[in-house]
Order: structure tokens, then C-alpha cells, then sequence
């Protein structure tokens, strides 16, 4: 292990990964519109603008057209009330071509949740954000899961790194990231431990873990001696300091130690923005047809015994 680290560690890249995906998805898309006659579309609902919220979104409407996705974007001005959420929502919701809905996180303060969820239609909810695509999760079952969630994992086992019996701390509970990542590595049997900001002794706790997964919003808040020699960290940050993107994990002490580490940006980013295009199309075929989308976009494991 120490060569290894002396020679740096293994970067896991998204790129490579989200072109396969992207390539599949576009055969896809071309099928559906020679089977139904229509392009399907993605709507984003961006509401107040935010930075690095913007840069991922854009991404992710860029990524729609090098497939043949159709895409809209809805801003809302930040002073908007939850009535006017809730109705550009439904605005969406009524155009037949918009298979998917990707509305922003977190929203700006003043408007709860309840606001979107009331609104959403589930089916529709690419993200997983919806309680029952989040309570299907929780259970074990397939839903449209979170999209960074499912590539913060999927980039585990694209590159072949071992999870089952592996200890994981992941950094963060956010509803969209840490708590489903936790959840997804769960069912890939790893023991894990999900950390947050009223947890004692995080760094000790941190270097507990084969698996680090980190999604706690703040700038290089990971460092190299947070870690045990040899872990495989995943950055699932994203965050402008000085004109840059930068993770949660400070790379280059972690560098250091990690084997294996997603480098901010161009890592769990792509495969993400692919991922969200696969879940695109599963609902697209699921709405034209009136079949529920459940089970053709999920991990490619089963349901887990409880013990």
C-alpha cells in the first residue's frame, strides 16, 4: 500500500464512466422518438440564483442536448413565495413533453419543501426527492433515487473498489445526498456510519473508515490526517472558493493518503449529470407508456435481508 501511495493515489474519474452512459442514452432517446414521436424533455426549476447550484444545473441542460433531450429552464426571482413554486411546478407539469423535474437545492430560506413535494409529481421526480421515492429507498426498493447519491456509489463499483463488508463514514445527512449514500452503500453491504455536525470526535471517527464519503457543503473540510492510510474518498462537494471549484475534501493532503480519491471537479459530477439522463428516459418510457418506473434505473442489487 505505501508504494502505491508514494506513486499518488488512483484518481476515480466520472468522464470516462458518464461518456459510456451518455452514449447509451442517446441510442435511447433516438429509439423513443421513433417509437412515440416526440422528444422528451427535462425542466429545471432553479429558484434565487446560486453559484455553484447554477454551475451543476447548466451541466446537467448541456448534457440533455448532446443526447437529444429536450430541456427548459424556469428561474424564479429568490424573493418568490412557495404559491409561486408551486405553481411554476404545475406549469411544468402540464406540458406532456416534461418527463422529468429537477427543482434546485437547497431552496432559499422561506420556502419549505412542502412547497415542491405537494406539487411534484412523483413519476416525474428524476431526483428523488419525493417522500415516496425517498420511503421506496429507505425500504429497500427501487424508486428514482437521488441522482449524486447514486453516482457517489455507482463510481465505487464502476472502478471495482470493494464495498462489501467495508466500514463507510459518510460526511453529511442532507436528505439528497448523505442519508440516501448511506442508505445505497447499505445495500452494497458495507457497515456504515453516518456523521453530521453535532457528531463528537469526527476526525477519529473518519479515520475509522475503509470508505469516506464526503457531502457536507464546506470547502475543504476533510483534510489528509482526518483519514487512514489508504482509504478510498469520494467528494461528492462542490464549492466556489476564489473563481474555483473545490470539494469538501482539501485534495491535496488527502492525496497524500487516500488510494483512491474523486478529484473536484470531474468526478462524481459527470457520472451524476449522466445518471440523471438515464433516470430521464426511464420516466419518458414509463409516462408514454403508463407503466410506474420502478426498478430499471436502480443499482444493479437486490434487496438486501435485514440482517
Amino acid at each position: 500500500m505505501t508504494g502505491l501511495m508514494d506513486e499518488g493515489p488512483r484518481l476515480l474519474r466520472g468522464g470516462p464512466v458518464a461518456t459510456a452512459i451518455r452514449e447509451q442514452v442517446a441510442s435511447d432517446v433516438a429509439a423513443f422518438k421513433d417509437e412515440f414521436g416526440y422528444q422528451p424533455a427535462l425542466a429545471v426549476l432553479v429558484v434565487g440564483a446560486d453559484a455553484p447550484s447554477l454551475v451543476y444545473l447548466h451541466k446537467i441542460l448541456d448534457g440533455c442536448r448532446l443526447v437529444g433531450i429536450g430541456d427548459r429552464l424556469v428561474e424564479l426571482p429568490a424573493d418568490s413565495s412557495e404559491a409561486d413554486v408551486s405553481h411554476a411546478l404545475a406549469d411544468l407539469q402540464a406540458d406532456p413533453r416534461i418527463a422529468g423535474i429537477i427543482v434546485q437545492q437547497p431552496l432559499p430560506k422561506g420556502i419549505g419543501l412542502r412547497a415542491v413535494i405537494d406539487t411534484l409529481d412523483p413519476m416525474r421526480d428524476i431526483d428523488g426527492i419525493h417522500p415516496l421515492n425517498a420511503g421506496l429507498l429507505s425500504l429497500g426498493y427501487d424508486g428514482f433515487l437521488p441522482a449524486t447519491a447514486h453516482a457517489s456509489v455507482e463510481i465505487l463499483r464502476q472502478s471495482g473498489i470493494p464495498i462489501s463488508g467495508k466500514h463507510c463514514v459518510v460526511v453529511g445527512r442532507s436528505n439528497v445526498i448523505g442519508k440516501p449514500a448511506g442508505l445505497l452503500m447499505l445495500r452494497e453491504n458495507a457497515t456504515v456510519t453516518i456523521c453530521h455536525s453535532k457528531t463528537e470526535d469526527l476526525p477519529a471517527i473518519v479515520r475509522s473508515a475503509d470508505i469516506v464519503i464526503v457531502a457536507i457543503g464546506k470547502a475543504n473540510f476533510v483534510t489528509g490526517d482526518m483519514l487512514k492510510p489508504g482509504a478510498v474518498v469520494v467528494d461528492v462537494g462542490i464549492n466556489v472558493v476564489e473563481g474555483k471549484l473545490v470539494g469538501d475534501v482539501h485534495f491535496e493532503s488527502a492525496a497524500r493518503v487516500a488510494s483512491a480519491i474523486t478529484p473536484v471537479p470531474g468526478g462524481v459530477g459527470p457520472l451524476t449529470n449522466a445518471i440523471l439522463l438515464t433516470h430521464l428516459v426511464q420516466a419518458a418510457r414509463a409516462k408514454a407508456t403508463g407503466r410506474i418506473p420502478l426498478g430499471a434505473h436502480s443499482l444493479a442489487v437486490p434487496v438486501p435481508e435485514a440482517n
